[in-house]
């Protein structure tokens, strides 16, 4: 795992943003294009591709994945939306009167794919051995085929603390600006599972509250409009 549980204390962690770290956390897929600097598309993994595919709660809308190899970490992101890709939908060639029998087409694989849309939202360093988030657009490059891996509770906790241990949420005009279609939902579904994990204090739990009452509202009246 690159990163250590929530606690504030953590003298006795070795960590190196640079080093050559062990990929943690559920893989869902690997990243096979982008559409911008901040916006990539990741292909699910299925049962083709891993012995364990990704459950379906593992790349729901609004989830925070990390993008990441065997020699770096790269960006943190959050899925923002999702695509089925079926080369076979309106296919105007001839086809077979029932199912292919497994025994005559032994090499008949699906073509059908799920794309998910990931918005980069940041990234994740150390200072004195206690990682902490990085927030807006990352400066590197994500190459393709890099792995993209669900963060746990612990990692995303630790995204929203700055260097010196304080909470942190600096993304929000960039996640409505950026998060596509559904940016003003996703950016509120964000704040409410921020505010729901009670991983902050109380005072900050406030803050959150109040941010997402804020949103909620100019959403409603937008739509009123």
């Amino acid at each position: 795992m690159y990163y250590s549980t929530p606690k504030r204390d953590q003298n006795n962690l070795k960590m190196d943003f640079l080093a050559t770290p062990k990929v943690g956390g559920r893989q869902i897929g690997k990243v096979v294009k982008s559409n911008s600097h901040c916006d990539y598309v990741v292909q699910l993994d299925d049962s083709m591709d891993v012995q364990e595919p990704p459950r379906t709660e593992d790349y729901g809308f609004g989830q925070f994945v990390k993008l990441e190899d065997s020699k770096r970490h790269w960006a943190v992101g959050v899925i923002y939306n999702s695509q089925l890709f079926n080369p076979m939908f309106l296919n105007s060639g001839p086809r077979l009167s029932s199912e292919p029998d497994p025994m005559f087409t032994p090499d008949l694989i699906s073509e059908t794919r799920t794309l998910l849309g990931v918005v980069l939202v940041g990234t994740m360093a150390v200072q004195e051995s206690n990682p902490y988030g990085v927030h807006g657009i990352p400066r590197v490059v994500v190459p393709v085929n890099a792995l993209v891996c669900k963060m746990s509770q612990a990692e995303i906790y630790q995204f929203h603390l700055d260097s010196e241990s304080n909470p942190q949420f600096c993304y929000y005009g960039h996640l409505l600006h950026c998060g596509g279609a559904f940016a003003a939902q996703l950016t509120q579904q964000v704040l409410t599972e921020l505010i729901n994990s009670n991983l902050f204090s109380e005072a900050d739990q406030r803050a959150l509250e109040v941010l997402c009452k804020e949103l909620s509202w100019k959403n409603t009246m937008g739509a009123m409009r």
